[in-house]
């Protein structure tokens, strides 16, 4: 700790009886032992002149001053102006934020932005102290937010690679891009432990087997941050890591995503906290805390673990982070309000678009004595000693420093050589029949299946986008898609590659390689019900059986964040691959599948399964392939039995999915009503109701019959859709989650149109007039915020109607889906 003056000790302890008077009470919270956790050495030794640099510092400043240090707020809510007046001390860029609320915009307006932001946290015209800001930014798989950029595979797909060396490379080249465009900190590495492969989130981590985990953990910090000890962040190539999400995101009930972690402290200790060890040792600047929960308690706001494990016991030293509003689901707590996380040990506030009302309260409840100086001051010196250790006073603006604005360093070509490698190493063969790979020398090759030449979808989630959805490949200028790095490696062997996305051909090919999978996703829209495709994902399965049908031998390639239950396409097959999610270097898949124009083999299959594969769509059934298992081309060719094609479960569908293909999803009901005289449940079509003003009939939508349409001759009406369980909306509202329906309008709607959400007795409308305006017979996305139906009154703990739409003068539309979502054609904004 720093010298503190007598009279500043003499403030501390008037704070810290008034704590005693009026601090908020602590939730009970599941006890925890620190001396039966490990207690790593942290690498940094205390230097004298940045305590008293910081003692210094923290003397002069304000409480204003200090209050802002410990507020991270979203560039889509902030401004320079902002950061000028608060003195925040750290801003970041979420999922779909970016400079001008363009998700696409050039590297050179994100350095530009950085440049105003530092000059704002160093603005002196106050008389306040100059503290420069810092900027945290999701490069989770690379610096994925920056078009251009080179892309590596997601953690899953590294985890099977088995190469700490390599995941050092990663780190290392990430950094560099991150630096060309002015930020400091990234949210990465994910050292989650996933346990139940249903979490949307899993991909983001290694493995489910802790010390595979932590092999790579100090590896991948080192990457980014450069040796604790040798010179500053800054100087180098490099910037602060942020491993995250502490502690157990991977270990909640049924893998929901800010779910409960129902475990003994005992396997939190081994399963879950074994990566942190590493972690520390390799002196992470940041750890970001959990939105789950372990024991019921959220992590935000459990003392025992940030403060007495985390700081005291295993004695890191950085500062702790929240996660995107996380400290409004503590106990007791709001987005607006909550010193119990700065009590539990937290240090900053990720605070994206609450930042401004926390600021206030805070400001009063430092005032108050709620939140004692001391631990305020702890957590402001806290963050300037990560400044002052990682060289930020030193280094002056972004386009200053070594290596801003060095375009080329944005998929570069030894990045990109990187990242193929990863793409090779971590591909992981699960069968393999005869002799249909290597791809020989000079083959006539099919290329089928959607996602073959889709660069968004191999490289999945968090790329660009949140959610990773509604990019195509000019996005991705100087990457390869998969069928791209296969026609150009067949194309050099003398042999011809045809993409058919359905599988059609006019001449015989000699192999049809089929690639399938999932589609992009990252939290909330990722989590599952079953470990299934969907049916519609499933499609390519026909697609094989019908090549297999026409003596066709076929190589399956599967894009995939996590294992699922495939066997039918296992059945099918020659040969199964899993690519995992790759990443913008498709060519890696070629660089294994196919046979080089000299006729020598290819690189062989050297990829391990990072978690077991399971037999049935069953979360909690029994594995098919165990933790470890991979084929080679080289090795024996193994016998195959023909596997049970009975997926074990009932239904594959996806969270937050309310109405699909016309239907509603299970334990969901369908209504056309005019409230409250008259209701008809709308099971079979066509049918009349509301004493024949309503019809609703079949029509097609991607499929025949998969939507429904509802012509009202006159008067009001209501279509909705209800269950008898109410659903918990809270951490989807926090998030930037929408309500996206999938209409179409047929005719014309007369009179207001709104869409509502119903919470027991009450409820909450919102203007959709956009309806009445939309092009007549197209299908259009369109989205509202969840925060609308929360604003204007809805209780979002308890829904039990979440799509409301009332048509006060008649018309026709058609309704294929109703779902929640993150991207829409259309967006109705809050009123």
């Amino acid at each position: 700790m720093f010298a503190r003056t007598t009279s500043l000790i003499a403030l501390l302890a008037l704070s810290s009886t008034a704590l005693a008077q009026t601090a908020p009470p602590v939730p009970p919270q599941t006890a925890v032992d620190p001396s039966i956790w490990p207690a790593p050495k942290w690498p940094y030794a205390t230097n004298p002149q940045h305590e008293a640099r910081i003692a210094d510092m923290l003397k002069k400043m304000s409480l204003e001053e200090k209050v802002g240090q410990v507020l991270q707020a979203d560039i889509a809510s902030v401004t320079p102006d902002d950061v000028r007046k608060y003195h925040l001390g750290s801003v970041l860029n979420g999922g779909n934020s970016a400079p001008d609320n363009d998700e696409f915009a050039p590297p050179e307006k994100w350095l530009a932005l950085a440049d105003r932001f530092y000059d704002a946290s160093m603005d002196r015209s106050d008389g306040k102290l100059p503290i420069p800001i810092f900027w945290g930014t999701d490069a989770v798989h690379g610096h994925s937010n920056i078009v251009g950029a080179t892309l590596f595979p997601h953690n899953i797909g590294l985890g099977a690679a088995r190469d700490p060396d390599l995941i050092e490379r990663i780190g290392a080249a990430t950094a560099l891009e991150v630096r060309a465009t002015g930020q400091e900190w990234t949210f990465a590495p994910t050292i989650t432990v996933p346990q139940d492969y249903r979490w949307g989130r899993a991909y983001e981590g290694y493995s489910s087997d802790p010390k595979l985990v932590a092999s790579y953990v100090g590896r991948m910090i080192k990457g980014l941050q450069g040796e604790p000890g040798g010179e500053s962040v800054m100087a180098g190539p490099h910037v602060i890591a942020s491993t995250k999400h502490y502690l157990a995101d991977g270990g909640t009930t049924d893998g929901r995503d800010q779910g409960d972690a129902q475990i003994s402290e005992t396997e939190l200790r081994d399963t879950h906290g074994i990566p942190y060890v590493p972690a520390i040792e390799a002196g992470v600047e940041t750890v970001m805390t959990s939105f789950s929960s372990w024991n019921g308690t959220k992590i935000a706001g459990h003392k025992g673990l940030v403060t007495n494990i985390l700081k005291e016991r295993m004695n890191f030293g950085g500062l702790v982070v929240t996660d995107w509003n996380a400290h409004g689901q503590v106990a007791g707590c709001t987005n607006a309000s909550c010193p119990q996380a700065l009590l539990a040990g937290i240090d900053m506030y990720m605070a994206p678009d609450s930042w401004r009302d926390l600021y206030g309260t805070l400001l009063k409840q430092v005032k108050d004595g709620t939140v004692p100086m001391t631990r305020l001051d702890d957590a402001v010196a806290r963050i300037l000693r990560v400044k002052l250790r990682m060289g930020l006073f030193d280094v002056g603006k972004p386009s200053a420093r070594p290596h801003s604005g060095d375009w080329k360093m944005l998929g570069a070509p030894e990045h990109r050589a990187i990242a193929r490698e990863a793409v090779r190493k971590s591909l992981v063969l699960l069968k393999h029949q005869g002799s249909v790979l290597p791809i020989r020398a000079g083959a006539k090759v099919l290329v089928a299946g959607d996602g073959a030449d889709d660069i968004g979808r191999q490289s999945g989630g968090w790329t660009l986008t949140w959610q990773g959805t509604g990019l195509d490949n000019s996005r991705f200028p100087g990457a390869t898609s998969i069928y791209k790095g296969l026609s150009d490696a067949i194309t050099a062997t003398g042999g011809t590659a045809t993409l058919s996305p359905d599988g059609s051909f006019s001449a015989k090919p000699d192999v049809a390689v089929v690639v399938f999978g999932e589609t992009p996703y990252a939290e909330f829209q990722g989590d599952r019900k079953t470990l299934q495709l969907s049916d519609e994902l499933s499609q390519p399965f026909a697609t094989m059986k019908k090549l297999k049908a026409a003596g066709i031998p076929v190589v399956a390639v599967m894009i995939t964040g996590r294992p699922l239950f495939v066997n039918p396409a296992l059945n099918t097959a020659d040969a199964f691959v899993v690519a995992w999610l790759p990443g913008s270097e498709g060519a890696g898949l070629a660089d294994v599948l196919v046979q080089r124009r000299d006729r020598r083999a290819p690189y062989d299959f050297t990829g391990k399964l990072p978690t077991p594969w399971p037999a049935t769509a069953d979360a909690k059934g029994a594995a098919l392939y165990p933790f470890g298992y991979g084929l080679t081309i080289a090795g024996a060719a193994q016998p195959w039995k023909p596997l049970s094609e009975d997926p074990g479960v009932a239904d594959a569908a996806t969270q937050g999915v309310f109405l699909e293909r016309g239907l509603p999803a299970p334990s969901w009901s369908f209504y056309v009503s005019d409230q409250p005289a008259d209701q008809t449940r709308i099971t079979t079509v066509p049918l009349e109701a509301l004493g024949g003003r309503a019809s609703v009939t079949a029509t097609d939508h991607i499929v025949q019959e998969g939507a429904r349409r509802f012509d009202i001759k006159s008067g009001s009406a209501m279509i909705s859709l209800a269950t008898q369980a109410p659903i918990d909306l809270t951490r989807e509202t926090n998030g930037d989650v929408l309500l996206v329906t999938t209409i179409r309008r047929d005719g014309a709607i007369g009179g207001p149109v709104t869409i509502g959400q119903r919470t027991g007795p009450g409820g909450a409308t919102v203007p959709a007039d956009l309806i009445a305006k939309l092009p007549q017979g197209q299908w259009t996305r369109v989205g509202i915020p969840l925060k609308c139906f929360a604003g204007a009154g809805a209780n979002m703990a308890s829904i039990d109607e979440p799509f409301q739409l009332r048509l006060a003068g008649g018309g026709s539309l058609s309704l294929a889906r109703v779902a929640l979502g993150t991207d829409a054609d259309q967006r109705i904004s809050c009123p």
